[in-house]
């Protein structure tokens, strides 16, 4: 039996109470197990330089761990480059993937905050790989409070997978403006 006080995020807690019930009435389910959810946010980012700075993939590192709360793995060369002098085993990369509240907590810091501090913005395109992920770029780290302006190695993009169980896009969209995705208005 689980503890009466234990911590939901609010995202998690509008996703059950609001977003299952509004989206069996948008598609006509018959059982709240079609209702398509989100399995997990992969936040992925390159570090091309790291092939000849080692401290970039550190402050890269530290700089993804603040933002989603959870250690990054480095990513690895998976074999030899002669052109960009990358050797197999050498660290290009950077990836964290979250799950459970985690996720939901970095979806609402996403969406609440992050998205209305980019420059310019319009709204966000939604083109999905057609299997009910989405995937969303963003070109500058410093949207996210976490990051220290003064403390930044260099301006520099990340990845982000929203990994849906969504079987169309239209429902994978759906999910998300649900969420609160800012998309452009656009014809389902």
């Amino acid at each position: 039996m689980a503890p009466k006080n234990k911590y939901i995020p609010n995202f998690k807690q509008k996703y059950y109470e609001e977003i299952i019930p509004a989206m069996i009435k948008e598609f006509k389910y018959k059982n709240v197990m079609q209702v398509p959810k989100l399995l997990k946010i992969v936040i992925n980012q390159g570090v091309g330089e790291g092939v000849t700075d080692k401290k970039a993939i550190e402050t890269y590192a530290n700089e993804i761990a603040a933002i989603t709360g959870q250690k990054p793995i480095i990513t690895k060369a998976k074999k030899d480059i002669a052109n960009f002098k990358l050797r197999k085993g050498m660290p290009i990369g950077i990836k964290v993937t979250l799950r459970r509240n985690m996720m939901y907590e970095f979806l609402e810091r996403l969406v609440c905050v992050a998205i209305p501090r980019i420059r310019d913005f319009r709204g966000l395109d939604f083109k999905t790989d057609g299997r009910g992920n989405y995937n969303l770029g963003i070109k500058e780290q410093i949207i996210f409070p976490e990051i220290d302006l003064d403390k930044i190695y260099k301006i520099k993009g990340l990845q982000i997978t929203f990994v849906t169980n969504a079987k169309t896009d239209s429902e994978t969209y759906s999910l998300l403006k649900h969420f609160g995705m800012p998309f452009k208005n656009i014809k389902k």
